[in-house]
């Protein structure tokens, strides 16, 4: 039995310009190639987590919205762990991303823009239990596998031109954060006027 439980409701649900915030992750591991013993993490195949969807055919990355009682960093975690069921490190934001909801349409939101913070999250852990367990299903898959099974095209895109291309930089020497001088706070911008905190060390959000 699952101890932890999946947050429910709107009532604390963020809002910005008639649009709904949301807050995700693509979650990702290292796995050694079948010919590599190399503990280079640059040398190693890497693969992303995703999920199946509740409401139709196609896989998803974990997310979900952004409360204000939490940082956009801990939302994306807290998606991870109720809908994937897995723990790691926020490594880096991927961008921004708007899309319409056909589901989550309501009073300060009515016809259901979203717009999504999504970051790159280190798997460490993958629980047993986890909250939303018994309508989740996890799966494994290489970058171009998972771009192929997106369910949508903004999913699609932040795995493409934001997980690839910071993975790719990344690779080569170049892909430490790139929103601020490290040691340093920085202030990102969602719309004109939300900010939130994002301290960096070592080259990775903290």
């Amino acid at each position: 039995m699952c101890d932890l439980v999946a947050r429910t409701g709107r009532h604390q649900q963020r809002y910005e310009d008639g649009r709904r915030l949301v807050a995700g992750c693509i979650p990702f591991r290292y796995r050694a190639n079948n010919d590599e013993t190399s503990d280079d993490e640059h040398k190693k195949l890497v693969e992303v987590l995703m999920i199946n969807s509740q409401s139709g055919p196609g896989l998803l990355f974990p997310k979900g919205g952004w409360e204000n009682d939490e940082t956009v960093e801990e939302a994306a975690a807290r998606e991870a762990i109720e809908e994937a069921g897995v723990r790691g490190d926020i490594v880096h934001l991927l961008g921004f991303y708007d899309f319409k909801s056909k589901t989550h349409q309501d009073a300060c939101c009515p016809e259901g823009m979203c717009r999504a913070a999504v970051f790159a999250l280190h798997v460490k852990e993958e629980l047993t239990s986890w909250p939303e367990q018994s309508t989740r299903q996890r799966t494994w898959l290489t970058v171009p596998e998972a771009a192929s099974q997106c369910r949508y095209q903004w999913m699609q895109e932040a795995l493409l031109t934001g997980f690839s291309d910071w993975l790719d930089k990344w690779s080569r020497g170049g892909g430490g954060a790139d929103l601020a001088e490290c040691n340093n706070t920085v202030y990102l911008m969602l719309g004109r006027s939300l900010t939130l905190d994002i301290t960096c060390q070592d080259g990775y959000l903290v």
